[in-house]
């Protein structure tokens, strides 16, 4: 495929087995929930898509000079989209042995005193935007810390790979170290400065983000508030009901509180697009005030299992109505691959005896997660007028994967195996608005260089691997 194929504003086709989810299989059906293309031709013209169907249908029609990106028996999907995950936690995940108050305490907040400084930012968001297109991630929502500086990294390295992010700074003014606190005013105002910078600028936008009632006194939750009546079509993202401390935290500090969500109820920030990490304590009447508010509730399978902070309960969510997501949490979390949050997931959901077959996960990664984010208009699925964000996958990238593929008879069970064994090296490429952003062996191909050379944390910014490059014929 030539460059110039991948550039804004032109044509693109791509061939490979196409899969796309327009329901949840868990209430559709199976049969209802998805389109399949045995051999799919996908056409992207200006960074959206505008054809799909059989490559035999379309092929005929395509201009005699375009080359077709041929993966076949790749499969394509939408990106895959995380809802919920930290910025500057890169560097602390895996850390060991604590709950999360604690955890927050020893690890995260020192970590993130040091985002105040530029290069450390600016490092920081080229790492985890690499690492999740690495791993086909195309669309995150991200908390950031108080420094505006964290924000503006991630949006302009955001904006230079011309991904569709959303984020973020974290307002804090208690319970945290003197070095991350903001006040109820300089919170709203830096938010403000952020929001008329960066929110509707290209694929971006902003959420309002107060970390957690714990970390907002009752006047910046009244500043919040105010935000958020200003902005009533914005995102607002927090968390809620992760660990049994907390909720008792919450109970003291807001004594003439409910229950930990009439926290949020009270400052107007439960509403559609409204994102909660995590709800596993939810009582009855919490799930079904965030579901009559048009809120999401954010599963977050690897961070739970990692802080031991519960499992979360999926069918009670779907019996209130309840709109759900599933999301990383890095650096709680302990996957950037959305395939190993899916399968770490499916163990959460066994513990409940609840089910996550492949079809219900992948819908949840992509369609599901769009909707869950308030994009389900725009994002999440392999179809005409939507943005040009696809994954393509190898579902034999390894010799277990090989091995055990041996026996798959279907495309669920196929799904099924790539979700509980298949990580990063599964991913072949990535591309966003159209634009090839990642391949496996090259890292970001089609990406402009950065305006200075870029300051390790810790890995390697392109995310090349083995010089391992898979062959895209032309058709």
């Amino acid at each position: 495929m030539t460059s110039s194929s991948t550039e804004a504003g032109g044509t693109l086709a791509i061939r490979a087995r196409v899969l796309t989810y327009h329901a949840h299989p868990l209430s559709a059906g199976e049969g209802g929930s998805h389109r399949y293309i045995e051999d799919g031709l996908v056409i992207v013209r200006d960074g959206l898509i505008e054809a799909v169907g059989e490559a035999h249908a379309l092929l005929p029609d395509l201009a005699v000079d375009l080359t077709v990106a041929d993966y076949r028996p790749f499969l394509l999907t939408a990106g895959f989209i995380d809802p919920h995950l930290h910025l500057p936690q890169t560097q602390v995940i895996g850390s060991y042995g604590t709950e999360l108050m604690e955890w927050l305490a020893r690890y995260t907040f020192p970590e993130e005193t040091r985002y105040g400084d530029p290069a450390v930012a600016d490092a920081a968001s080229r790492f985890l935007l690499h690492e999740l297109l690495r791993n086909g991630t195309t669309t995150a929502v991200a908390f950031c810390t108080s420094h505006p500086q964290s924000v503006e990294s991630f949006f302009t390295e955001s904006q230079r790979m011309g991904l569709r992010m959303v984020a973020g700074k974290v307002m804090m003014d208690r319970h945290a170290p003197e070095a991350l606190l903001d006040t109820p005013r300089r919170g709203y105002d830096e938010s403000k400065d952020l929001i008329a910078r960066w929110h509707g600028n290209g694929r971006l936008a902003y959420a309002i983000s107060p970390r957690f009632a714990p970390t907002s006194s009752e006047a910046q939750l009244e500043a919040t508030q105010a935000l958020a009546a200003e902005y009533p079509a914005m995102h607002i993202q927090t968390h809620l009901s992760e660990n049994a401390g907390e909720i008792a935290f919450v109970a003291e500090l807001f004594p003439w509180s409910k229950d930990y969500t009439h926290v949020y109820e009270r400052y107007g920030l439960v509403r559609r697009k409204a994102l909660f990490g995590h709800c596993i304590h939810l009582s009855e009447r919490e799930r079904g005030a965030l579901a009559e508010a048009g809120a999401t509730a954010v599963f977050c399978p690897t961070s739970n299992l990692f802080l031991g902070s519960g499992l979360f309960d999926r069918d009670a969510a779907l019996k209130a109505g309840l709109r759900t997501g599933i999301a990383t949490d890095i650096g709680g979390g302990t996957s950037y691959s959305m395939l190993t949050t899916a399968a770490e997931g499916y163990k959460v959901l066994a513990l409940r005896q609840q089910a996550l077959p492949g079809h219900a996960a992948f819908y949840m990664m992509t369609a599901g997660n769009a909707e869950a984010i308030g994009y389900g208009d725009r994002i999440g699925q392999v179809a005409p007028r939507f943005e040009a964000d696809f994954v393509v996958l190898d579902t034999h990238a390894t010799p277990a994967l090989r091995q055990r593929m041996e026996r798959v008879e279907t495309l669920e069970e196929e799904l099924f195996v790539l979700m509980t064994m298949g990580d990063d090296r599964c991913v072949v490429s990535t591309y966003a608005s159209g634009r090839k952003v990642h391949a496996r062996g090259m890292g970001g191909i089609d990406l402009p260089s950065p305006a200075h050379a870029p300051t390790s944390v810790g890995g390697d910014f392109t995310g090349a691997s083995a010089p391992e490059v898979e062959s895209v014929q032309a058709a």
